[in-house]
C-alpha cells in the first residue's frame, strides 16, 4: 500500500508539470496568433515600437528579474545598437538591413563586455551607481561623436530589403521582421531562463554566498548573464533605428534607463510576459498622453502610476495576477 502511494506521488506531479506546460504552450501560441493579426487592428508603426521596447525591457528584466542586479545603465545598449545600426546602413547603401542590425548587435554586445567585466564585482547599490556613471560615458560620447549628428540625431537611415530581397518600405513587411525579431529575443530568453544556466542565476539572486559555496564561480555567471543582457538590448535599439529610420541621444540619455525599470517593475519583474505587459502600457499612455492636453504632464502622470503600482501591486501586474491564479487553481 505503502509503495503504490509512493508511486501516485511522482505520477502526479509529472502529470501536473505536464498540464501546466501544455496550458504555457497554448497560451504561447495564442500570442503568436494575436501578434499575426494585429497590425490589421492597430497602426504598425505603434506596435513596432511597443515590439521594440517589449525586447528591451525583457533584456532588462533577465538582469534583473533572475540575475538580481540593478543596471542602471542599458540605455547605453539600446542606442549603441542603434548607432551603429543607422551608421552602417547609412554609409553603406548596398547593406542589407539584417546585416545592419548584427552589427549593431555586436557592438552592443562587446560594449557589454566592457561594462561587465568594470561593473560586476561590486554589488547593489555600488554596481548600479557603476552602470550609470559608464553609461554617461557612452552619452557624451555620442554627442561629441562626428557619425552621431550630435544633438540633431542620426537621421535618413534606409530600411532597405531583407535578404536583398524583401522590400521593407511598407509598415506590414517592416511589422513581420520586427515581431520575428522579438519572437527571436523573447524564445532565447525563455529558454534561458528554464535552462540550467537560468536555474543557477535564480540561486544567486536568491542566495550568492551559498552559490559560491556550491562552487559555482558566481561572477563568471553574472558576467554572462550582463553580456547576452546587453546583446538584446542592443538588437533592440538597432530594430528600432531601422524601424523610425533615425537614432537619437533619447536613447541614450539615463530617462532612458529609468523608463525600462518602470516598464519591468510595472509588468512584474521576475516574469516572462510582465516586461511585454509594461512596455505596452507605457508606450500606449505615452501616445495617448502626446495627443492630448496632459502631454506635457506624460513623465508626472506616469510616475503617479508607477507608485500606486508599486504600493499595490508589488509584484507588478503579471506578478499578482499569477499569484491569484495559483492560489485559487493549484
Amino acid at each position: 500500500m505503502a509503495e503504490s502511494h509512493a508511486v501516485l506521488i511522482p505520477n502526479a506531479v509529472t502529470e501536473r508539470q505536464r498540464r501546466a506546460k501544455l496550458r504555457r504552450t497554448l497560451f504561447y501560441i495564442a500570442l503568436v496568433a494575436i501578434g499575426l493579426v494585429a497590425p490589421f487592428v492597430a497602426y504598425p508603426v505603434f506596435l513596432m515600437k511597443v515590439l521594440c521596447f517589449a525586447l528591451f525591457a525583457c533584456a532588462f528584466n533577465l538582469l534583473l528579474g533572475y540575475a538580481g542586479l540593478l543596471s542602471f545603465g542599458h540605455a547605453a545598449f539600446l542606442a549603441t545598437g542603434g548607432y551603429i545600426t543607422g551608421y552602417l546602413l547609412a554609409s553603406y547603401p548596398g547593406l542589407t538591413p539584417e546585416l545592419g542590425i548584427i552589427g549593431g548587435t555586436l557592438m552592443a554586445t562587446l560594449l557589454g563586455a566592457l561594462f561587465g567585466v568594470l561593473a560586476i564585482r561590486r554589488q547593489g547599490i555600488y554596481f548600479a551607481m557603476v552602470t550609470l556613471a559608464l553609461a554617461q560615458l557612452v552619452y557624451f560620447l555620442f554627442i561629441q561623436a562626428p557619425f552621431t549628428g550630435g544633438e540633431d540625431g542620426l537621421h535618413g537611415v534606409p530600411r532597405g530589403a531583407l535578404f536583398g530581397m524583401i522590400s521593407l518600405r511598407s509598415n506590414l513587411a517592416m511589422y513581420y521582421f520586427v515581431f520575428a525579431i522579438f519572437l527571436f529575443g523573447f524564445a532565447l530568453i525563455q529558454r534561458t531562463v528554464h535552462s540550467p544556466f537560468g536555474q543557477v542565476l535564480k540561486a544567486i539572486r536568491e542566495n550568492e554566498p551559498r552559490a559560491i559555496s556550491l562552487g559555482y564561480n558566481v561572477d563568471a555567471y553574472k558576467l554572462l548573464a550582463f553580456v547576452l543582457s546587453a546583446a538584446l538590448a542592443g538588437l533592440a535599439g538597432s530594430t528600432k533605428t531601422v524601424v523610425f529610420q533615425l537614432a537619437s541621444l533619447t536613447d541614450a540619455h539615463w530617462h532612458m534607463s529609468g523608463e525600462v525599470i518602470l516598464m519591468t517593475l510595472l509588468g512584474g519583474v521576475g516574469t516572462l510576459l510582465g516586461p511585454v505587459m509594461g512596455a505596452g502600457i507605457v508606450v500606449s499612455l505615452q501616445h495617448i498622453l502626446a495627443q492630448s492636453p496632459l502631454g506635457n504632464w506624460v513623465n508626472v502622470i506616469l510616475g503617479i502610476i508607477f507608485v500606486v503600482c508599486v504600493l499595490s501591486f508589488r509584484s507588478g501586474i503579471v506578478g499578482e495576477f499569477t499569484k491569484m491564479y495559483r492560489k485559487n487553481f493549484k
